[in-house]
């Protein structure tokens, strides 16, 4: 199998994935209950999941006013903009 196909499956199972979690995580933010750890929401973006994370803050209006967890996103976004740079220049033909 090549890796663009192969990529492309991961990185929209790890979107899903992160988008539903956000969801979840919003859901229980409403309903006082079991929260979603920060750590593992920055862990499934920094996977891959940014997009996913980006539209559920959005869409839901889920942790985009703590600052905190802004300020770390934000790094797991630069980083893998710089990754995928990286990537472009050293590996594509």
């Amino acid at each position: 199998m090549e890796f663009w196909p192969v990529g492309a499956l991961y990185l929209i199972g790890i979107n899903s994935l992160t988008f539903l979690l956000f969801w979840f995580d919003k859901w229980m933010a409403r309903t006082h209950g079991w929260r979603i750890p920060e750590l593992i929401l920055w862990l499934v973006a920094a996977l891959g999941g940014s997009i996913g994370a980006l539209v559920a803050m959005a869409w839901f209006h889920h942790k985009t006013k703590k600052l905190s967890f802004q300020l770390v996103f934000i790094i797991i976004l630069l980083a893998q903009l710089g990754a995928a740079g990286l990537f472009y220049r050293f590996f594509t033909i």
